[in-house]
């Protein structure tokens, strides 16, 4: 769920569990999007794509349903979906609004919650759930604002999700990756800056790649995960390590 283009955080991961032998179903929102998917997909070999509208109850059944009819069950779900009027995405989180505020922690938070309920059911054998966050969730980022409250929000969910669900064998974990060139992240204010900084910076003096966080979720997708649960996996070329930014830099 929320693959947008062939540089999407979501594809990567979907290239690499492909790779892995991995039967896909493609979510998207809209016809505009639907056309970019259904070549990336097809290249893949699936032609089950499903048109969502997280913030829509009835079309959450109707995925869902579909989802049921065609599979009986599911193995995995990846969460890839985020959410925040890009114009409060520069400037002051002091003046996020209240109306982006609620759509932004429903559609980046709530949908993976919504998602995790509805999959677990379709999830007999345990399973994996996976979705995406950023460092912004717990360090301050220049113009992330809203978006860094509803990923710490997400993060949280993903520990109450996972303690809930263990029980049913189903893991649920986040990715963490550091700033990466996608439709999502162009969107926030001084992103190639961020990009160039975090790059120069990290002890490994590079971003991540879409193999790196697409393998990652091979990891936890698969049996090698199967005692990873709760967890937040950073993918940032060690980033978020440092307290300062390097000698050269300072």
């Amino acid at each position: 769920m929320g693959v947008a283009n062939d540089r999407s955080i979501a594809w990567g991961i979907a290239k690499a569990l492909h790779a892995e032998g991995a039967e896909l179903a493609f979510s998207y929102q809209g016809e505009a999007f639907g056309k970019r998917v259904e070549p990336l997909a097809a290249s893949l070999g699936s032609d089950f794509l499903v048109d969502v509208d997280v913030m829509n109850d009835a079309s959450m059944d109707a995925c869902f349903a579909s989802l049921k009819d065609r599979w009986g069950s599911l193995d995995f779900v990846v969460h890839a979906i985020a959410f925040s009027d890009k114009t409060e995405l520069t400037g002051r989180f002091i003046n996020t609004s209240r109306e982006n505020f609620r759509n932004s922690l429903t559609i980046s938070c709530y949908s993976f919650i919504d998602v995790a309920k509805r999959a677990s059911e379709l999830m007999p054998d345990g399973g994996s759930l996976i979705t995406l966050t950023y460092q912004g969730s717990n360090r301050v980022t220049p113009f992330y604002n809203v978006m860094g409250v509803a990923k710490a929000a997400l993060e949280s969910s993903v520990r109450y999700l996972a303690n809930d669900l263990g029980p049913q064998q189903i893991r649920v974990n986040a990715i963490s990756p550091g700033p990466m060139k996608t439709l999502a992240g162009a969107a926030i204010g001084g992103a190639r800056k961020t990009f160039k900084t975090t790059e120069a910076n990290a002890p490994l003096r590079a971003n991540a790649t879409l193999e790196a966080v697409g393998g990652t979720a091979v990891y936890l997708a698969s049996d090698y995960g199967a005692c990873t649960t709760g967890e937040i996996v950073t993918v940032d070329g060690g980033y978020h390590v440092l307290g300062m930014l390097q000698p050269e830099n300072l």
